[in-house]
């Protein structure tokens, strides 16, 4: 009992009575033994950010909650020095367990309370790992009462029916055992002997001393992040050494599996990769991997492979690891992401990117975020191509239509470098919508100005330029006696009037183009003032146009404008441009929004990685039958994966 890596919390007790068994013999002989063969450490640290101490493990995460558990019967790691360590045989996927020789001479129990040894022991054996694995080795079985008896099929099946009942509740699974030598079962002097020649030699004749179940809490925020990626249209895949049902108890905590996912077809033992040894065809391997959630006692080539067959049906995947065997898949994937916490410098050096924190969740979040800064760009394009074009077509029209050029030149580079190009960053800068993630992954080949966007980029230009030049037109009626074009306007002063109220429409057009800029089909007063740096933004324009048209000499000699002999009228004549463009900005938004969804429906309906794999399903499944291979096949919406290596 207890919770989280505090060992003075909780005890170890009988499940039936509830008793203290901390002095039992099976339960210290089979933590003392888990203790030998572990290389993690558990002590108090500072918090950095909360100033407290708490208790933290330094190693293995598996073996973390063994060190745990013997610390409440009173087995600190250092009791480790009082037995010598001489052979240490590493875990590996391909093992799956992790082996050491202890030098025991001299004693007649394991520990005090412990298991008897009996008389010339020399040395132990203890091999810790997957239950499946080393019950193929064990040959007896350690009794309650000290004693040992043979370990006979019936008994491995009761053993492994309680293995399946605690992996069911999402709890991993190890078992203990050990063996006891009078000399190395090898020669110690042959130096030509491998670490897999040594590993048979010890592992012979095991007697199984316990198994020791435990479970890693969900992160708080995982199950709802990854019900966030499956929306974002990321299928989430789990990768794991673990034990199937454990497995796919751990997918259902977390959302990986979910009530309507079918586990004979979301849920397979990587040995269906494999099934004679060598991999599936790439056709038959693609078929399976293009249904399945949560692949279980996985090794590290299979990884590698699995990675390789979602690439091939066109889905973009990222791959999470931390250990040195999961280097291949992460350097093969199209994003390799490496624990920054717990992640070997090697799955680092392998990787695109650390995640920080180890938490699922940023990868989410960071997905959000890149989501939310490629709109951000989308947006500051439109509104800076939209108001350029408008520019252009204001000019053009004046040239054609023999009308005075509606600003001078330096009118122009002051219009761009100080009221356009404030506003065009700040839609950099959008939050972004609470519905981004809910959106279909954008395809690699696709442009950041898609067609729809051109359109309304010109349709805007259209609308800002007819509005202004509209404005100037009747600035110049107003201004200049009624004439329009250029040869019978001879006073100068009257033609700076009409620009100037030409370039006060403008810059007041523009910064409502900014607002409605902010989103492609909502209306500008969905969520307003949600950008703080808009208004900063926009107050900065408003302030450089006052300047410009307000203050002497700079107004009038410099920029050819007079703020002050337009009188009233001119600014409310001025007026009638930012109205326009906003209910005729507005407008086109209906038009917008339509050509929005209807590129998202064509999305939506393009093939996926899973659509592929099911388009050849019928041909395939005739085939796999007839070789006694999986065969199913679900059609899957997502195109981006993110493989989660446990």
């Amino acid at each position: 009992e207890g919770k989280g890596f505090d060992p003075t919390v909780g005890g170890i007790t009988r499940e039936n009575t509830k008793k203290d068994a901390g002095s039992d013999m099976g339960v210290r002989s089979a933590l003392l033994s888990a203790i030998l063969c572990c290389n993690t450490t558990l002590s108090k640290v500072k918090d950095p950010e909360t100033g407290e101490e708490k208790w933290e493990p330094k190693g293995n995460s598996s073996e973390a909650p063994l060190v745990v558990a013997a610390r409440k019967v009173g087995f600190d790691e250092s009791i480790a020095k009082e037995y010598k360590r001489v052979l240490e045989i590493p875990f590996s996927s391909s093992r799956k367990m992790m082996l050491t020789v202890t030098d025991v001479s001299g004693r007649s129990e394991l520990c005090t309370g412990g298991m008897p040894l009996s008389e010339g022991t020399q040395l132990l054996s203890v091999c810790k790992g997957a239950p499946n694995f080393i019950l193929d080795f064990c040959t007896e079985q350690l009794m309650e009462d000290g004693t040992t008896a043979p370990l006979k099929e019936a008994d491995k099946k009761r053993v492994l029916d309680v293995v399946d009942h605690y992996s069911s509740k999402a709890l991993r699974v190890l078992a203990i055992a050990t063996r006891t030598f009078e000399s190395m079962p090898f020669d110690t002097d042959d130096e030509d002997l491998s670490t897999d020649q040594k590993f048979e030699a010890c592992r012979k004749n095991l007697r199984l001393v316990g198994l020791v179940a435990s479970i890693d809490p969900d992160r708080d925020g995982v199950p709802e992040s990854v019900l966030a990626a499956r929306e974002a249209g990321i299928r989430v895949v789990m990768i794991t050494g673990d034990y199937l049902k454990t497995a796919i108890a751990i997918a259902r905590n977390v959302n990986i599996l979910q009530a309507q996912d079918d586990e004979a077809i979301s849920a397979v033992d990587c040995a269906r990769l494999r099934p004679d040894g060598k991999y599936l065809p790439n056709e038959q391997m693609d078929l399976l991997t293009s249904s399945v959630r949560v692949f279980a006692r996985a090794k590290p080539e299979d990884k590698l492979e699995i990675v390789k067959s979602l690439q091939r049906q066109g889905a973009v995947t990222a791959m999470t690891g931390d250990g040195v065997n999961d280097a291949p898949a992460l350097n093969q994937a199209n994003i390799g992401v490496a624990m920054g916490i717990q992640g070997t410098e090697v799955a680092k050096g392998a990787s695109d990117m650390i995640l920080t924190d180890d938490n699922f969740c940023s990868i989410v979040a960071a997905v959000e975020k890149g989501r939310v800064i490629y709109a951000g760009i989308q947006k500051f394009v439109a509104f800076i191509m939209s108001v350029h074009i408008a520019e252009v077509m204001q000019i053009f029209v004046c040239i054609v239509a023999g009308i005075p050029v509606m600003r001078t030149p330096l009118q122009i580079l002051f219009l761009i470098l100080v009221t356009d190009l404030p506003p065009s960053i700040a839609l950099g800068m959008e939050p972004g919508e609470k519905t981004i993630l809910k959106e279909p992954p954008r395809p690699r080949s696709e442009p950041v100005v898609l067609g729809w966007m051109w359109c309304s980029m010109v349709l805007n230009g259209a609308i800002l330029s007819m509005v202004i030049i509209g404005v100037y037109i009747a600035a110049l009626v107003f201004y200049c006696e009624g004439e329009i074009l250029q040869k019978n306007i001879s006073s100068e002063e009257n033609l700076m009037h009409a620009r100037t109220v030409a370039f006060i429409s403008l810059v007041w057009s523009e910064n409502i183009r900014s607002y409605t800029s902010r989103s492609f089909n909502r209306p500008i007063w969905h969520n307003m003032f949600g950008n703080r740096q808009m208004q900063k933004a926009i107050f900065l324009a408003q302030v450089c146009l006052y300047v410009a048209v307000l203050v002497p000499e700079f107004s009038d000699k410099i920029l050819k404008l007079d703020g002050v002999g337009i009188e009233w009228k001119g600014w409310l004549l001025a007026l009638a441009g930012p109205l326009g463009c906003l209910v005729l900005c507005e407008a086109c938004k209906v038009i917008t929004a339509f050509q929005m969804q209807k590129y998202q429906r064509s999305l939506a309906a393009r093939p996926t990685a899973g659509a592929k794999a099911e388009g050849s399903q019928q041909g395939v499944q005739s085939e796999s039958k007839a070789k006694g291979l999986p065969a199913e096949a679900t059609s899957c919406p997502h195109d981006d994966i993110v493989e989660v290596s446990v």
